[in-house]
């Protein structure tokens, strides 16, 4: 169990490096964003794999363009894979929105409202 489960890890995160090479290299107009893979989630008989992505900057119109142009592209992406990592069965990718940094980032801006707020009321 332990060994599929390294497997796992080691496949993920070699497809994470991948597409993080894939969209650097341009294969997705970014417009002033900065696109990260976050997380690679690949199904245990590697035929399909959900690629968590964050996009920091620019409007949402932006972003929604920047997720488009993943899914679009998508094809590109796995035979781009397909060609470099000469793996039996190349993933069909889900490209999604990774929302959890903007989240916590909205929860620090929270908290330090709240306490500078509290600051002012102690003077």
């Amino acid at each position: 169990m332990g060994e599929k489960v390294d497997r796992m890890t080691r496949v993920n995160e070699l497809l994470k490096r991948e597409i993080a090479n894939l969209i650097e290299r341009g294969l997705v107009e970014s417009s002033g964003t900065l696109v990260s893979v976050t997380e690679v989630k690949t199904g245990v008989d590697l035929r399909n794999a959900t690629v968590q992505v964050s996009i920091f900057g620019g409007t949402p119109g932006i972003r929604h363009k920047v997720m488009r142009q993943l899914a679009e592209r998508r094809v590109t992406f796995q035979r781009e894979l397909a060609r470099t990592l000469g793996f039996k069965h190349t993933p069909v990718l889900e490209f999604r929105l990774d929302e959890r940094t903007e989240r916590g980032d909205r929860v620090l801006e929270l908290l330090n409202s709240l306490e500078e707020t509290t600051h002012a009321d102690d003077e």
